[in-house]
């Protein structure tokens, strides 16, 4: 009797392995499936972006040898109001001033000098115009970004030290390194789920391109990544052998983050939601996980399918 529920408990042990492969290769189909899709829009993307290029060059060759043209012709010399270019416009320009009799030549001049000036505000003013615009299209590029996990600057982290908040008894107050030359002030509430010297010297996750904002009138610089439920949360532990400032990618999502998010563009709040956990408790943005390259994944201790904040 013995041996057959030893053999028995084997046999469920199996069960219970072979479930959690088939699983996992449910997921990696699935991560598969979704990179094939992606890398299929990113081809189609840069596809435009060179077409795009191509014609920008091409735009702005003709603008060159449309005002080579009209230098060689002297059209950008002459400023003539609408009017009088449509009484003179069969005869040549400069007669006309030289056969009115004038005894006195200042005035001329002054006209002359004035209508010169004018065209000297004129021209720049368009180049004034053209740099707002360059700098709008840049911000509507930007803005023109998707709005996914790569927008995100996660990097791991040191938490030097930690005490709690001198004005709020659910606060820490931390000093982290992320590869920086000065280690950055963070401001977490994780007094009730995590003991103060569990905080010591260990490894994160930090977001580290949040608005920097005051808690409790400490200002903090970035944010670290937990797993979280109403009834737990745990601190995500970045790949053995990461170091201070290593970035976390997305081999799904590539693309630099943004120098800081937005708050009024509610980037991090759009993109939250799609943060979780996964069975394997692996750090995942739909389904694409949290990795350092070269070394691994970034993962939560015990807690999978949860969200992360």
């Amino acid at each position: 009797m013995a041996t057959s529920k030893t053999v028995f408990t084997r046999l469920e042990q199996r069960a219970t392995e072979a479930d959690q492969v088939i699983e996992y290769l449910k997921q990696q189909v699935t991560l598969l499936k979704e990179k094939a899709i992606l890398q299929s829009s990113l081809r189609e993307e840069k596809k435009l972006r060179v077409e795009n290029a191509k014609l920008k060059k091409e735009i702005d060759g003709l603008k060159e040898q449309l005002v080579q043209t009209e230098t060689q012709n002297g059209v950008n010399q002459i400023a003539i109001p609408a009017r009088a270019s449509a009484q003179t416009c069969s005869a040549t320009p400069e007669p006309a001033p030289q056969s009115i009799p004038v005894k006195t030549s200042p005035p001329a001049p002054k006209d002359q000098v004035k209508t010169r000036g004018e065209e000297k505000k004129k021209k720049e003013k368009p180049e004034k115009k053209g740099e707002k615009k360059e700098k709008k299209a840049a911000a509507a590029d930007d803005d023109s970004r998707p709005v996914d996990v790569s927008r995100l600057d996660l990097r791991v982290g040191c938490i030097v030290s930690a005490k709690k908040h001198p004005d709020a008894d659910s606060l820490y107050v931390e000093e982290v390194d992320v590869g920086e030359a000065a280690p950055r002030t963070v401001v977490s509430g994780l007094v009730k789920h995590i003991p103060l010297d569990q905080m010591q010297n260990r490894m994160a996750v930090l977001l580290c391109n949040l608005k920097p904002a005051k808690m409790r009138g400490v200002l903090s610089q970035a944010m670290v990544m937990c797993a979280s439920s109403p009834e737990k949360v745990e601190i995500l532990d970045p790949p053995t052998g990461a170091v201070p400032g290593d970035r976390v990618t997305f081999q799904l999502f590539p693309g630099e983050p943004d120098k800081e998010l937005n708050p009024k563009k509610k980037t991090w709040e759009q993109i939250q939601p799609d943060l979780h956990t996964t069975e394997a408790c692996v750090a995942a943005y739909k389904g694409a996980p949290f990795e350092v390259q070269g070394k691994g994944v970034c993962k939560a201790q015990t807690m999978s399918r949860s969200g992360i904040k």
